[in-house]
Parts: structure tokens; C-alpha cells; sequence
């Protein structure tokens, strides 16, 4: 500084290209300076100057409504102001890349000098959805967790909306974005592919009063995500439930011979019930199956004592169906013998044959007067 710029009680103030100053003399606001050397007056130190990077777009002052009232004509030269009504959310943009994301009845003030700006206005008093080229752009901004909630729903899925505890629409595969607006918003899930369910070791009690443990498999999908979710607070367990109870009332009606005999009738009656009780709340039932029967330990004893029982008197009937076959064809083969002697030779003549077979020498006594005196004859005539 200057001799004469300290008699004269002067200021030089320099502001570089990338920043703007606001000059106060007096505590009393008078201007933004612009870049350059600018001579002020600061007798007895009561000059002002706050200085602002454009690096960081935003205005933020505590003179800022001073200078919005007294200079309006400075301000609006040098700031750009945004604001958003009650039901909109504008995006703002710097030289075409979103910028910030400004809720409703949300004001926001720039340095015209850090732009050029610009903003998209969304009514969000409509639809809360964010249009999904929207939602990318401001994803790749960095805002996403800020400016909106996302909610994926993959293939094979439909998502529910529920906007404060209301049921608003179902979603499609892709990914759902919303404005974070002070409104809660959620999406439940549902999997409408085909599913299984399995119960296992449900107990309960047959006609004849047998304690029995049964495994049941079923296979379904949501054919209606909406009733599914609405009509009850978990249809998969509504479904659970009903099949336990299904299954209960029909094998308790039933002794355990005929659950042991015909399980595949036992799976028709249980499932004609369930099938009509789950179609009321949206679930298409395919395939129920009564997998397993569990008995206790000394009800597995007296059945194998049972089978033994009855696989030992089968096998009686068949040894004494074959014995009488037997004794049957012996009999035939006698009288066929009695009635042909020379068939009764030829059988002594293999007889003699086996015989001969497994002995080192063989001996006949009387020649052929004895065991072959027929078959001479007959080789003679």
C-alpha cells in the first residue's frame, strides 16, 4: 500500500478470475466486485469485502436478503436463483450435467458467472416416479441416495407400491426409482415363478387312533400378487397353515391301513380343498404330495410282524401248490408207465445212464435175462 493510498484512507483489492467479492462499506452492503484490482475506500477500517470461489457454485451469505432488497438490479446480474413450488422437484444443471436436485419449496441461489444454468421442473404431486433416463443421469452424478430411492424388481417378479401404507400400482422387472420428497415409499416384493414348500414330521392322530408322522410336499405360484398380498398378511404361510390343516382333517377321517393302502386317493381329497382355498387369495396350486408316513417304533414292529405273517402264509399256498403240481405229474407219468412197458424200460435205461455217469464201473448180473431182456426182444424183432 501506498503512502497517499493511506492518507487518502484507500484499499486496494484484488479479485482473481474465479472469484466474486461482495464490498461493504460502513457495514452497509454496496456491491460485487468483479475480477480485477479494485481502489476502495477504508477509512478508519471500516471497509467490507467477502470473497467467494466459483469453485463453489453456491451463494451462501448472510448478506444475501440484504443484497436481494437493496441491490436487486446487482443481484440478479450476478446470481441465479432457483426455486420449487410445493409439488415439484427441480433437477439443476451446469452446462448440461445435472448439478443438484432441489426439493419442494426449496430455494437456491448460484453464481451466474460458475454456469451456464439450467433446470427440469417434475410435478411430483402426480406420480413420484423418476423417468429412467432421469434417474441414470442423476445416478451417474452421485445424488441418487439423496434425490431418490431405488427399488429393483428382477425377472419373475412384480413389485407393489405402496406410497404412505397405500396400495398404488404394480411394478415390471427393471429398476424403480422415486423422489425422496418427505413421502414414504416402499415396494414389496413378490415371486410369481413356481415354487415348493415342504412340511416335515407333522404329527397327528388316524380313525383308529395311531399316532403317525407324515412329510407333504406342495409346488405353487402367485397368479395375482395383488389379492396374494392383501387378502392375507403372508400367503406363504396362509399356504403352510392350510395344508397342515387340510391334511389333518383328512387322514384324521381315515384309519391306517387305508393311509397305507391308497395314499395317492389320501392326496386327492386334501388337495381339491386346498386348491379352492388358495385360489381365493390368488395362488394356483399345482402338484400335493403325501411324501412320507412316519409310524412309532413298536406300530414298525407289529406291521413287520404283520408282513412276515402274510408273506409266510403266501409261501405256504405256493409250496403246497407245487407239491400237489408235483405229486399231480407223478402220478400222470405212472399211469403212462403202467400202460406202456417199454416206457418203463426206457426210464430204467436213464436211470441206468445217470447212474453210469457218475461211477468208475458198473456190473449186471444175469445178463440180458434181467434189466435188459425186454430191450434184446425188442432189438430182435
Amino acid at each position: 500500500m501506498s503512502l497517499i493510498e493511506r492518507i487518502l484512507g484507500l484499499k486496494r483489492v484484488l479479485v482473481m478470475e474465479n472469484e466474486r467479492a461482495l464490498h461493504l462499506w460502513k457495514g452497509e452492503i454496496r456491491g460485487i466486485l468483479q475480477p480485477g484490482e479494485h481502489l476502495l475506500a477504508n477509512r478508519r477500517g471500516r471497509l467490507e469485502v467477502e470473497c467467494h470461489d466459483l469453485a463453489r457454485p453456491e451463494f451462501s451469505s448472510d448478506y444475501e436478503k440484504a443484497l436481494f432488497d437493496k441491490l436487486p438490479e446487482v443481484a440478479s446480474r450476478h446470481l441465479t436463483v432457483f426455486v420449487t413450488g410445493k409439488s415439484e422437484v427441480a433437477v439443476i444443471e451446469r452446462d448440461g450435467r445435472v448439478h443438484a436436485v432441489m426439493q419442494p419449496d426449496r430455494r437456491l441461489v448460484l453464481w451466474t458467472a460458475a454456469g451456464p444454468w439450467s433446470r427440469v421442473t417434475v410435478d411430483v404431486g402426480q406420480s413420484l416416479a423418476v423417468e429412467a433416463s432421469l434417474m441414470r443421469r442423476i445416478g451417474q452424478a452421485g445424488l441418487a441416495s439423496k434425490a431418490m430411492s431405488l427399488h429393483p424388481v428382477a425377472e419373475g417378479q412384480a413389485g407393489l407400491l405402496y406410497v404412505d401404507g397405500e396400495l398404488v400400482s404394480t411394478l415390471k422387472p427393471g429398476v424403480h426409482a422415486f423422489w425422496n420428497v418427505g413421502r414414504m415409499v416402499q415396494v414389496k416384493v413378490v415371486d410369481l415363478r413356481r415354487q415348493s414348500i415342504d412340511i416335515a414330521g407333522q404329527e397327528l392322530l388316524t380313525k383308529d387312533r395311531v399316532t403317525i408322522r407324515v412329510n407333504i410336499a406342495a409346488e405353487y405360484r402367485v397368479t395375482d400378487p395383488v389379492k396374494a398380498a392383501t387378502a392375507v398378511k403372508d400367503f406363504s404361510e396362509t399356504f403352510y397353515r392350510t395344508l397342515q390343516y387340510a391334511f389333518r382333517q383328512t387322514l384324521g377321517a381315515m384309519t391306517l391301513d387305508r393311509i397305507l393302502a391308497d395314499k395317492a386317493s389320501v392326496d386327492g381329497e386334501a388337495a381339491g380343498r386346498i386348491r379352492e382355498q388358495m385360489a381365493a387369495i390368488g395362488i394356483e396350486v399345482f402338484e400335493i404330495t403325501l411324501k412320507d408316513v412316519i409310524l412309532p417304533g413298536e406300530m414298525r414292529e407289529i406291521l413287520n410282524m404283520v408282513v412276515a405273517a402274510e408273506k409266510e402264509a403266501e409261501a405256504n399256498v405256493i409250496r403246497r401248490r407245487e407239491e400237489t403240481n408235483a405229486t399231480r405229474s407223478l402220478l400222470n407219468t405212472a399211469k403212462v408207465m403202467a400202460e406202456n412197458p417199454v416206457m418203463l424200460r426206457l426210464k430204467e435205461l436213464e436211470a441206468l445212464e445217470t447212474i453210469a455217469g457218475k461211477v468208475e464201473r458198473l456190473t449186471v448180473h444175469n445178463g440180458t435175462a434181467g434189466l435188459l431182456n425186454d430191450l434184446v426182444d425188442l432189438r430182435r424183432e
